[in-house]
């Protein structure tokens, strides 16, 4: 879904961001009683101000934005994120590509989106009877986004 949404709260909007897509999806999960919790993996380069003020301090919602100046310590962080002893009923995931190689982050590889993929599957399998979502948020570099969204997807479905 374009345009990105992790920069949109109930009360604001900015940086292209105008309906805050994951945050409304769990909402309606909630309100439905079909979660009582969620975790929400924001991978893009930006911090996802409006995901994280939606929820605020509410246990409703576990916002992690790993950062890391080097590859591998991205990676770890984001698996360390995703085990989590906290239970959740759902995994959703803010998917921006900006940290790729030949985006503004210049730290990702193409295949370290599938591994997230991967590990979001496994997660999902083992701690919420694998349900989890992703949704598009930045990744400005058209020439290698549909390949980095291609890897993240085979990782979610492998």
């Amino acid at each position: 879904i374009r345009p990105p949404g992790h920069h949109a709260s109930p009360d604001s909007c900015w940086g292209f961001c105008y309906f805050n897509n994951v945050a409304i999806a769990i909402r309606k999960l909630l309100s439905a009683e079909k979660i009582q919790r969620s975790l929400v993996l924001d991978f893009d380069l930006h911090y996802g101000d409006g995901t994280a003020h939606t929820f605020g301090a509410s246990e409703e919602a576990l916002y992690f934005h790993p950062e890391a100046a080097h590859r591998q310590a991205f990676l770890q962080a984001v698996e360390q994120a995703l085990q989590t002893p906290t239970p959740y009923g759902i995994i959703a995931v803010s998917a921006g590509f900006d940290r790729h190689q030949e985006d503004w982050g210049g730290l990702l590889a193409t295949e370290d989106y599938r591994t997230i993929g991967q590990w979001v599957k496994e997660h999902a399998l083992l701690r919420c009877q694998g349900r989890r979502f992703g949704v598009l948020e930045g990744g400005y570099n058209h020439a290698v986004l549909g390949s980095n969204v291609a890897s993240f997807l085979a990782g979610m479905s492998d």
